[in-house]
């Protein structure tokens, strides 16, 4: 069942849309995005190499390794598409 809203009430309900303001707070944070799970997964994989590898434990620290690895594989192949759609929203915007 629609409700019909009357004038008085619309008078309320905002018609503009925040597009610009989103595209610029997705443009500050996207660096923290960008670069904290690839300093993440670069921490794990020096960690494995200095405490498995090097002393010789590495199978028991191999799980760092491989979680390094996706980490930052799986961040770079979302890190382009998220930024492609950054850039394609902002140049909509602007």
């Amino acid at each position: 069942m629609k409700t019909i809203m009357t004038k008085k009430e619309m008078k309320y309900v905002k018609k503009q849309n925040n597009n610009s303001k989103l595209i610029r707070t997705e443009i500050l944070l996207a660096p923290i995005l960008l670069i904290i799970p690839f300093a993440v997964g670069i921490f794990l994989i020096n960690d494995w190499y200095i405490r498995g590898y090097l002393l010789g434990n590495s199978t028991k620290f191999l799980g760092e390794l491989i979680i390094g690895i996706v980490i930052i594989f799986g961040n770079i192949i979302f890190d382009f598409s998220f930024i492609k759609s950054l850039k394609k929203l902002s140049s909509k915007i602007n």
